[in-house]
C-alpha cells in the first residue's frame, strides 16, 4: 500500500516545536563532493594539493569526511527548530521507503505540504541529485508555490541550473558565506512567509 503524504503525516513524524504546523522542508546534498568521484588515483597523484587555493584543496578531503554536507543540513535544521521554532525537516525524517514512493515524488509532495522549502547548496555538496529534484519540484509547483521556495548557495557555487531557475521560474536565489549567514537568511525567509500568511497574502495551510 502506497503511503499518502499529507501535512498531518509529516507533523506526526516530527518532534514538537513552537510552530508545529509551519513546515519548512530543507533540501540539499547528503554527501560532500570529493574529487575521488571524478579523478583516478593516478590523476590524483599528479596533483600537489598544498599548492591549490583553499576552496579547491577542500575538494580533496578524506572520504571519511563526505558526510559533512548532511551534518550541515542537520545543524541548520536544528537551529531553525529552536529559533524561530518552525518545524524544519529533511526528507529522511519522514521515513517513507522509496520502494513505496520514489524520491522525486516525495520531494514534490513534501514541498506541496510545506509552508516553505529551501534548496541549500554548499560548495562541498555533491549537488547533482539535488539539482534534478529541484528541477522536478519547480516544474510541478513553481506556479502555486513559487513564493514559498528559495535557493541558497554558498558563494563559491556556480551553476547553470541556478541561473536558469532564476530566469525561468523567477526563483528567489540568495548566497551565503558562513553557516551563520545561511541560518539567518533561512530564518528571515521563514519569517517572511509566516507574516505573509498572517496578512492573507499567502494561503494559510491547515
Amino acid at each position: 500500500m502506497t503511503t499518502e503524504i499529507t501535512r498531518d503525516l509529516i507533523v506526526d513524524r516530527l518532534g514538537d516545536v513552537t510552530y508545529d504546523r509551519f513546515l519548512f522542508y530543507i533540501m540539499g546534498p547528503y554527501k560532500s563532493f570529493n574529487l575521488n568521484y571524478v579523478l583516478s588515483e593516478e590523476e590524483r597523484r599528479d596533483i600537489d594539493t598544498d599548492d591549490l587555493p583553499g576552496p579547491l584543496r577542500r575538494l580533496f578531503q578524506s572520504k571519511d569526511e563526505i558526510d559533512g554536507a548532511q551534518a550541515l543540513l542537520r545543524r541548520v535544521q536544528g537551529s531553525l527548530r529552536v529559533n524561530p521554532g518552525v518545524n524544519a525537516f529533511l526528507a529522511l525524517d519522514v521515513d517513507i521507503p522509496t520502494s513505496e514512493v520514489d524520491a522525486a515524488t516525495q520531494s514534490i509532495e513534501f514541498t506541496r505540504c510545506s509552508n516553505a522549502t529551501a534548496f541549500v547548496l554548499p560548495f562541498l555538496g555533491h549537488n547533482f541529485g539535488v539539482g534534478k529534484e529541484a528541477g522536478s519540484i519547480l516544474e510541478a509547483l513553481s506556479e502555486t508555490h513559487g513564493d514559498r521556495l528559495i535557493f541558497v548557495h554558498e558563494d563559491d557555487v556556480t551553476s547553470a541550473m541556478i541561473r536558469s531557475a532564476r530566469v525561468r521560474w523567477d526563483l528567489r536565489v540568495e548566497t551565503y558565506e558562513t553557516e551563520a549567514d545561511l541560518v539567518e537568511k533561512l530564518r528571515l525567509f521563514a519569517g517572511g512567509v509566516m507574516h505573509r500568511e498572517r496578512r492573507g497574502e499567502l494561503d494559510q495551510l491547515d
